[in-house]
């Protein structure tokens, strides 16, 4: 069998993945936020540049993710397979697929009518609702109580403004 890291064995169980695991699109989505908000703090790039910059982060955070999560599970003098790498990368894949919407409504910005500045906001608006609605649909589809996912939502509606207030903060 072809292994990748001759350090991680293959026939050991793989973990089991929930499909209310929505964790990396909540955090791929905080991550495109960030990404949208600094690119328009330091200032004016071309839309295709950030469309670029957001999915290049998503790409690079989410090999990033794929080899922590390899490296983190390894067990000493045990080769890992390439399906367990497959597992690993499907698993995160939800990080890349965050910045998806975000880069698409700075594509289509043009089209609205809005400038780059206001393609940097809708971007961020974007980023933000999508963040919240994974966190509550992960917190539903996980059998939360609707005050649970209520509460799930408002944290990520907070992180999310925070990022909103520094871009504000920062004049953009």
């Amino acid at each position: 069998m072809n292994c990748l890291f001759p350090w991680l064995r293959s026939d050991r169980p793989r973990r089991s993945v929930s499909r209310a695991d929505y964790a990396g699109a909540v955090y791929g989505s905080l991550l495109a936020s960030s990404v949208i908000a600094t690119a328009s703090a330091v200032g004016d790039f071309p839309r295709i540049q950030v469309v670029v910059l957001l999915l290049v982060t998503g790409v690079v955070f989410w090999a990033a993710h794929v080899y922590a999560s390899l490296a983190g599970a390894r067990m000493v003098g045990q080769p890992v397979g390439w399906a367990e790498v497959r597992g690993a990368a499907r698993h995160e894949s939800l990080i890349v697929q965050a910045a998806v919407l975000p880069a698409m409504a700075l594509a289509v910005s043009p089209l609205l009518g809005l400038e780059v500045k206001g393609a940097g906001w809708l971007a961020l608006a974007v980023a933000v609702a999508q963040q919240v609605a994974w966190a509550l649909l992960g917190a539903l589809k996980a059998g939360a109580s609707r005050s649970q996912a209520a509460v799930e939502g408002t944290v990520n509606l907070t992180f999310g403004l925070v990022i909103v207030a520094a871009k504000a903060a920062l004049g953009h």
